[in-house]
Protein backbone atom coordinates (compact mmCIF):
# COMPACT_ATOMS: atom_id res chain seq x y z
CA UNK A 1 0.00 0.00 0.00
CA UNK A 2 1.28 3.44 -0.93
CA UNK A 3 0.23 4.96 2.37
CA UNK A 4 2.25 8.13 1.88
CA UNK A 5 -0.01 9.00 -1.06
CA UNK A 6 -3.35 8.13 0.54
CA UNK A 7 -4.20 11.50 2.06
CA UNK A 8 -2.97 13.36 -1.01
CA UNK A 9 -5.02 11.35 -3.49
CA UNK A 10 -8.03 11.05 -1.20
CA UNK A 11 -8.05 14.81 -0.65
CA UNK A 12 -7.78 15.30 -4.40
CA UNK A 13 -10.78 13.11 -5.20
CA UNK A 14 -12.76 14.43 -2.20
CA UNK A 15 -12.21 18.05 -3.28
CA UNK A 16 -13.36 17.40 -6.82
CA UNK A 17 -16.44 15.54 -5.63
CA UNK A 18 -17.26 18.22 -3.08
CA UNK A 19 -16.96 20.99 -5.67
CA UNK A 20 -19.21 19.15 -8.13
CA UNK A 21 -21.81 18.52 -5.42
CA UNK A 22 -21.65 22.14 -4.31
CA UNK A 23 -22.24 23.38 -7.84
CA UNK A 24 -25.10 20.92 -8.28
CA UNK A 25 -26.68 21.95 -4.97
CA UNK A 26 -26.51 25.63 -5.98
CA UNK A 27 -28.84 24.85 -8.87
CA UNK A 28 -26.79 27.07 -11.13
CA UNK A 29 -28.48 28.12 -14.33
CA UNK A 30 -27.19 26.95 -17.71
CA UNK A 31 -25.90 30.50 -18.18
CA UNK A 32 -24.03 30.47 -14.87
CA UNK A 33 -22.48 27.10 -15.68
CA UNK A 34 -21.00 28.59 -18.85
CA UNK A 35 -19.62 31.82 -17.33
CA UNK A 36 -15.87 32.04 -17.84
CA UNK A 37 -13.44 33.77 -15.58
CA UNK A 38 -10.37 35.69 -16.68
CA UNK A 39 -7.58 33.20 -17.30
CA UNK A 40 -9.71 30.12 -16.70
CA UNK A 41 -9.98 26.94 -18.74
CA UNK A 42 -13.64 27.52 -19.53
CA UNK A 43 -16.98 27.74 -17.79
CA UNK A 44 -17.82 25.87 -14.61
CA UNK A 45 -19.28 22.78 -16.30
CA UNK A 46 -16.54 22.48 -18.91
CA UNK A 47 -13.81 22.98 -16.31
CA UNK A 48 -15.31 20.38 -13.98
CA UNK A 49 -15.59 18.02 -16.94
CA UNK A 50 -11.94 18.70 -17.80
CA UNK A 51 -10.87 17.91 -14.22
CA UNK A 52 -12.84 14.66 -14.11
CA UNK A 53 -11.78 13.51 -17.57
CA UNK A 54 -8.12 14.26 -16.87
CA UNK A 55 -8.31 12.47 -13.51
CA UNK A 56 -9.82 9.47 -15.26
CA UNK A 57 -7.10 9.63 -17.88
CA UNK A 58 -4.35 9.69 -15.26
CA UNK A 59 -5.77 6.88 -13.16
CA UNK A 60 -6.61 4.61 -16.10
CA UNK A 61 -2.96 4.73 -17.14
CA UNK A 62 -1.84 3.70 -13.68
CA UNK A 63 -4.60 1.11 -13.27
CA UNK A 64 -3.97 -0.27 -16.78
CA UNK A 65 -7.70 -0.30 -17.48
CA UNK A 66 -10.11 1.37 -19.85
CA UNK A 67 -12.54 4.08 -18.77
CA UNK A 68 -14.83 4.70 -21.75
CA UNK A 69 -16.19 8.03 -20.53
CA UNK A 70 -12.74 9.64 -20.62
CA UNK A 71 -12.89 9.78 -24.41
CA UNK A 72 -16.66 10.28 -24.65
CA UNK A 73 -17.44 13.58 -26.38
CA UNK A 74 -21.10 13.67 -25.33
CA UNK A 75 -22.29 16.29 -22.85
CA UNK A 76 -22.21 15.36 -19.18
CA UNK A 77 -24.27 17.09 -16.52
CA UNK A 78 -23.13 17.55 -12.93
CA UNK A 79 -24.78 14.32 -11.78
CA UNK A 80 -22.91 12.39 -14.47
CA UNK A 81 -19.66 14.13 -13.59
CA UNK A 82 -20.14 13.16 -9.93
CA UNK A 83 -20.60 9.50 -10.94
CA UNK A 84 -17.48 9.63 -13.06
CA UNK A 85 -15.49 11.30 -10.29
CA UNK A 86 -16.62 8.56 -7.88
CA UNK A 87 -15.49 5.89 -10.32
CA UNK A 88 -12.10 7.57 -10.67
CA UNK A 89 -11.80 7.77 -6.86
CA UNK A 90 -12.49 4.05 -6.60
CA UNK A 91 -9.82 3.32 -9.21
CA UNK A 92 -7.32 5.51 -7.37
CA UNK A 93 -7.90 3.38 -4.27
CA UNK A 94 -7.17 0.26 -6.35
CA UNK A 95 -4.00 1.82 -7.74
CA UNK A 96 -2.82 2.82 -4.27
CA UNK A 97 -3.48 -0.70 -2.95
CA UNK A 98 -0.64 -2.00 -5.15
CA UNK A 99 3.02 -1.02 -5.13
CA UNK A 100 3.83 1.95 -7.34
CA UNK A 101 7.31 2.28 -8.78
CA UNK A 102 7.67 6.05 -8.91
CA UNK A 103 10.80 5.65 -11.03
CA UNK A 104 9.03 3.61 -13.71
CA UNK A 105 8.87 5.34 -17.07
CA UNK A 106 5.52 6.24 -18.65
CA UNK A 107 5.15 7.23 -22.27
CA UNK A 108 2.86 10.28 -22.50
CA UNK A 109 1.63 12.94 -24.88
CA UNK A 110 0.66 10.57 -27.66
CA UNK A 111 4.03 8.86 -27.56
CA UNK A 112 6.14 12.03 -27.84
CA UNK A 113 7.50 12.15 -24.27
CA UNK A 114 8.52 10.00 -21.33
CA UNK A 115 8.26 10.80 -17.64
CA UNK A 116 8.66 9.10 -14.29
CA UNK A 117 5.53 7.78 -12.62
CA UNK A 118 6.17 9.99 -9.58
CA UNK A 119 6.00 13.11 -11.77
CA UNK A 120 2.85 11.76 -13.42
CA UNK A 121 1.23 11.45 -9.97
CA UNK A 122 2.34 14.95 -9.00
CA UNK A 123 0.87 16.32 -12.23
CA UNK A 124 -2.46 14.56 -11.61
CA UNK A 125 -2.86 16.30 -8.25
CA UNK A 126 -1.51 19.67 -9.40
CA UNK A 127 -3.76 19.69 -12.47
CA UNK A 128 -6.92 19.13 -10.43
CA UNK A 129 -5.96 21.75 -7.82
CA UNK A 130 -5.24 24.32 -10.51
CA UNK A 131 -8.59 23.91 -12.24
CA UNK A 132 -10.65 23.58 -9.04
CA UNK A 133 -9.36 26.99 -8.02
CA UNK A 134 -10.51 28.36 -11.38
CA UNK A 135 -14.03 27.07 -10.70
CA UNK A 136 -13.91 28.65 -7.24
CA UNK A 137 -12.84 31.96 -8.79
CA UNK A 138 -15.77 31.85 -11.22
CA UNK A 139 -18.17 31.10 -8.36
CA UNK A 140 -16.76 34.03 -6.39
CA UNK A 141 -17.25 36.25 -9.45
CA UNK A 142 -20.89 35.16 -9.50
CA UNK A 143 -21.20 36.27 -5.87
CA UNK A 144 -21.28 32.69 -4.56
CA UNK A 145 -18.94 31.74 -1.72
CA UNK A 146 -17.29 28.50 -2.92
CA UNK A 147 -16.88 25.56 -0.58
CA UNK A 148 -13.72 25.15 1.46
CA UNK A 149 -11.88 22.36 -0.34
CA UNK A 150 -8.48 22.76 1.27
CA UNK A 151 -6.69 19.76 2.74
CA UNK A 152 -7.51 21.09 6.22
CA UNK A 153 -11.24 20.90 5.49
CA UNK A 154 -10.77 17.37 4.14
CA UNK A 155 -8.98 16.51 7.38
CA UNK A 156 -11.88 17.84 9.49
CA UNK A 157 -14.40 16.03 7.28
CA UNK A 158 -12.58 12.71 7.60
CA UNK A 159 -11.36 12.89 11.19
CA UNK A 160 -7.71 13.34 10.17
CA UNK A 161 -7.37 16.48 12.34
CA UNK A 162 -8.71 17.27 15.81
CA UNK A 163 -8.47 19.72 18.66
CA UNK A 164 -6.15 18.82 21.50
CA UNK A 165 -7.70 18.52 24.93
CA UNK A 166 -7.39 21.65 27.07
CA UNK A 167 -4.14 21.71 29.05
CA UNK A 168 -2.26 19.38 26.71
Amino acid sequence: MNTVLLDTIRHNTWATGRLIEFCRDQRLSAEQLEVRGVGTFGGIRSTLRHIVDADGSYVRRLAATEIPWVDDEREADLDELRKRASEAARLWEEVLARPIDVEAVLVIDEGTRETRTGIFLAQAVNHANHHREQVCAILTGLGIQPPDIQAWEYAWDTGRIWDRPAGS
